[in-house]
């Protein structure tokens, strides 16, 4: 196998997890999995969160794959792309704490951005925040962030239709 056919794994294992994480934000996190993922949206002063366990679900899956992709767990049989999609999913979480926990909630590091990608990244996640409850958001991407105005017109929508509670105005 070729070097650049592993590195296109990766790179597409890592962008496809945008679309896992999503779709698991809304569907999951937002609807039967809200249990786990409520107290990220509840003030707490906590270091960890139920929510956190959401992570080991994507460490499982990565490394499920990198199982799949070892001859020394699989034998002859190992699934060469495996090791490599694992190695994608594992990109993706790194970028994930980075950017989400690091970034957006400043669990690690304190920066605001003032401008460009970062900026519109952390208010895109703001305004996702912005509801009360699970029902009804709007941003539940983790790396692609929608135009900030845009999402506040779709909050106020949700609000006018009685879909979504907001904590604030969104203004």
């Amino acid at each position: 196998m070729s070097a650049l056919a592993a590195v296109l794994i990766v790179l597409a294992s890592a962008a496809a997890m945008e679309f896992v994480a999503w779709s698991s934000h809304k569907y999951i996190m937002h609807g039967f999995g809200w249990a786990w993922h409520r107290d990220h949206h509840e003030p707490h002063d906590r270091m960890l969160e139920k929510n956190d366990l959401y992570a080991v679900f994507g460490a499982a899956i990565s490394i499920s794959m990198f199982a799949l992709g070892s001859p020394m767990v699989m034998g002859a049989s190992a699934w060469w792309p495996g090791t490599w999609i694992g190695l994608g999913v594992l990109v993706y979480g790194v970028i994930y704490t980075l950017i989400h926990d690091g970034l957006v909630h400043q669990r690690y590091f304190r920066w605001v951005p003032k401008r460009g990608y970062a900026k519109r990244l952390v208010q895109a996640h703001k305004l996702h925040h912005a509801t009360i409850g699970k029902e009804g958001g709007v941003s539940f991407g983790f790396v692609v962030a929608r135009d900030p105005a845009v999402l506040k017109r779709e909050l106020r929508a949700q609000r006018e239709q009685g879909i979504a509670v907001l904590r604030e105005a969104v203004d």
